[in-house]
């Protein structure tokens, strides 16, 4: 019998962490022909999921898939995502969280401003596609730091900026956060 993956527990614990402290957990997802999504709200192969008690109903974190019924722009829509395509969970207010090391994502053509489904906060997607992307790293070469790490400690911010520019990512403009297998 094949040991199960930490990864769905891992999730959980996140996921966990962000609802006791406060904190909005998103999911990043690279999308595949299994991830179950609205695609209109694809952007570049990958979405971002608020994953937040307040934002989702009969929400189930499971080994195989992470299930929830959203709103997007005020329609409520079923979500199905595979855990291996979950690329990051992370806190939205403070970006702490976990990456994940996942295959390359589904090309998707990017058409318009994609709005998130969040029906208690009203955040857009390509806000937090933003703020995601400027704390994703490539993923690591082979032979890399095996088995999950921490992420660093993001710049702290003030409430008050929440929704401006994400913040600054390193000196050669690579983002702050690391990939895991």
């Amino acid at each position: 019998m094949a040991e199960t993956s930490t990864k769905p527990y891992l999730i959980r614990a996140i996921h966990d962490w962000c609802t006791d402290n406060g904190y909005t957990p998103y999911l990043a997802v690279s999308v595949n022909e299994r991830t179950q999504v609205p695609r209109e709200y694809v952007r570049n192969g990958e979405i971002v999921l608020n994953a937040g008690v307040m934002a989702t109903n009969r929400l189930n974190l499971g080994n195989d898939f992470i299930e929830f019924e959203a709103r997007f722009n005020g329609v409520v829509r079923a979500v199905m995502v595979p855990v291996e395509q979950v690329t990051a969970i992370y806190a939205r207010e403070t970006g702490h969280g976990m990456a994940f090391d996942v295959a390359k994502p589904l090309a998707e053509p990017e058409t318009s401003r994609i709005e998130l489904a969040d029906h208690a906060a009203g955040d857009s997607d390509e806000q937090t596609h933003r703020h995601t992307s400027a704390r994703l790293s490539p993923v690591p070469a082979a032979g890399s730091a095996p088995g999950p790490q921490p992420l660093p400690a993001p710049t702290p911010r003030d409430a008050a900026t929440e929704g401006d520019e994400p913040p600054p990512s390193s000196p050669k403009g690579r983002p702050t956060l690391t990939r895991i297998k």
